[in-house]
């Protein structure tokens, strides 16, 4: 005997990629995220392919995993897709120590953040106004 089936916590057009223990801290991670909120999917991924940042290699690998598993898990419409959540999290933070002059120390402390991605499939009747 197995265990009881658990419910699919989102929504049947919804889909979700998570990536942990990212090294950069939340507050640099987040600005990239913010980039990418509400955007239609293959719109933020052409800005963050263009990004300067170092860490939108990564953010874009997390939305490009939540596309796949848009398409591959949930039979959704990879065209119709957008970002609806882009939200970051705080993880553990490594903390090391730097020698300073006179025997002294200072600390060093190198955190770490997770990102979240949800993309959602628009509605035909909203898609249809667009390109109208």
């Amino acid at each position: 005997m197995s265990k009881p089936h658990k419910p699919r916590r989102r929504a049947d057009n919804e889909a979700q990629a998570i990536a942990r223990a990212i090294r950069t801290s939340p507050r640099k991670l987040n600005l990239v995220a913010e980039l990418i909120r509400g955007m239609d999917a293959s719109k933020a991924l052409a800005e963050l392919t263009f990004s300067k940042r170092r860490i939108a290699v990564t953010v874009k690998k997390v939305l490009q995993a939540a596309i796949a598993n848009a398409e591959n898990n949930h039979q959704l419409d990879v065209d119709r897709l957008y970002v609806a959540e882009a939200h970051v999290g705080k993880a553990f933070a490594m903390r090391r120590f730097h020698a300073r002059g006179r025997g002294r120390s200072a600390g060093i402390v190198k955190p770490f953040s997770h990102l979240t991605v949800i993309v959602r499939e628009r509605e035909a009747a909203k898609t249809a106004e667009k390109s109208a």
